[in-house]
């Protein structure tokens, strides 16, 4: 009796430990959606502030929640100790995706321009969400080195 009991525990918690990382995919995938979204419709009436240049913190925000929420799915994905390639995974797609937006935005809005420094902004959010990643597995660095 007692073993067949653990057994249907074990399948029942197996097939439940799968949940976040489909959790994980469908927020990253909502979040990369909210991104495309935001970049390519037109905003001329949206007001910003005051701030100068704040469009590039909102890039760089919005790359480094991108960063971090495909890593937390690529490293339930990936099987092992290691954070290096969940890390370089969720680097290079944010990379790529930004310059695929900022291309996006030039061959196919007639209110939005492609700008390096947009592409910038992006690159220093996924930079800092791989700084932040790193210092909270700080134990871990010496997997990746």
């Amino acid at each position: 009796m007692w073993p067949n009991m653990i057994r249907c525990f074990r399948v029942k918690l197996t097939k439940n430990l799968s949940v976040p990382k489909q959790l994980f995919f469908w927020g990253a995938l909502f979040w990369t959606g909210i991104i495309a979204f935001f970049s390519l419709v037109q905003l001329n009436n949206i007001p910003l502030g005051s701030i100068s240049n704040i469009d590039k913190y909102v890039h760089a925000f919005f790359h480094f929640v991108f960063t971090s929420l495909w890593f937390l799915f690529f490293k339930k994905q990936i099987k092992g100790t290691s954070i290096s390639k969940p890390l370089v995974f969720s680097l290079m797609l944010s990379i790529f995706f930004g310059i695929a937006i900022e291309i996006l935005q030039e061959l196919y809005t007639a209110t939005r321009h492609a700008d390096v420094f947009d592409v910038l902004a992006n690159l220093t959010g996924a930079t800092i969400a791989v700084i932040v990643i790193l210092l909270l597995n700080r134990n871990k660095i010496s997997d990746i080195i």
